[in-house]
């Protein structure tokens, strides 16, 4: 399968050292099956470094995604609260260090302003159910892919 990576850089070998921390499902490499929506998040990078946005194209054997005895996986359905509680603990972990060990998680794509929901949410302004509905992405669901290991990222082949 055809994966995306919206960014204003051409990405011929990742380096998981350069990914920011403290995204959706920690720090690491994301795409995005939606070409759409990896071009419209390159063009928001784009605007805001006054740069132009590139949409990275990757090879992926989504084979891999059923023999579970080969990567540690984990596949997020639907928004639910096991989705929110992990996405909550890799938005608000203090340090670099995962706070899991999978290689790869395929889930929903949280709100652009999931920042504002966490403060709320350990504030205990509002509860998890509401935590999760504010998390929801506004244009639906979308579903990221997350590589967060050596081993994974050798799953996918720029094209």
């Amino acid at each position: 399968m055809k994966l995306y990576h919206g960014s204003t850089l051409s990405i011929d070998r990742i380096d998981l050292e350069k990914s920011k921390p403290n995204k959706d499902f920690g720090k690491g490499f994301y795409l995005s099956a939606d070409e759409n929506q990896a071009f419209n998040f390159a063009m928001f990078k784009a605007v805001l470094l006054d740069k132009k946005p590139i949409v990275n194209v990757y090879e992926f054997d989504d084979s891999v995604l059923f023999q579970p005895s080969q990567f540690h996986i984990k596949t997020f359905d639907v928004y639910d609260e096991e989705w929110a509680k992990f996405v909550f603990a890799n938005r608000s972990t203090p340090t670099d260090k995962p706070i899991h060990n999978y290689d790869i998680v395929i889930g929903p794509i949280a709100n652009d302003r999931v920042g504002i929901q966490i403060r709320r949410y350990m504030e205990q302004e509002i509860d998890l159910p509401t935590f999760l509905e504010r998390l929801k992405y506004m244009g639906g669901v979308t579903f990221q892919y997350f590589f967060g290991t050596e081993r994974a990222i050798q799953l996918l082949t720029k094209l």
